[in-house]
């Protein structure tokens, strides 16, 4: 499953992960990682939720930051659920279409059984259309 927190920039989208995402881990049965561009969030995080700081890793491109996600879930059995704050920049796809990228997600989330809740830097008029039907949360 891929839920979206949609909205312009400066809206309060990462507040509504972060709350999300600590608020899963207390019912969590396997593991919750949380993507995103620096560590600057750490301290708002659960400690039981693997914060990883993907700019460190020199992603240049969609197909490369899916890559990375696979990597993430083939390395942890356990994964139930990824948050991906600023998906756009993450997935280095700011001013371009996200419809393949929400697609190949839910491929991913269907094939391990990994949902993924994103922030993404779109009012909701914006989003295409198959992403239109994952959104949790319009700011």
């Amino acid at each position: 499953m891929v839920q979206i927190i949609a909205g312009n920039k400066g809206k309060g989208k990462t507040k509504h992960l972060l709350d999300k995402a600590n608020a899963a881990i207390k019912e969590a049965n396997g593991s919750i990682v949380y993507l995103d561009k620096s560590s600057k969030h750490m301290y708002e995080l659960s400690n039981k939720i693997r914060l990883i700081n993907v700019k460190g890793f020199d992603i240049s491109d969609c197909s490369g930051f899916m890559g990375f996600i696979c990597g993430i879930i083939s390395q942890d059995h356990d994964l139930e659920l990824m948050f991906l704050d600023s998906f756009l920049k993450l997935a280095c796809l700011e001013g371009e279409d996200i419809s393949e990228a929400v697609k190949e997600l839910e491929i991913i989330s269907e094939k391990f059984h990994v949902d993924f809740v994103l922030s993404v830097s779109l009012d909701v008029d914006e989003l295409p259309e198959n992403a239109k039907k994952d959104v949790i949360i319009s700011l």
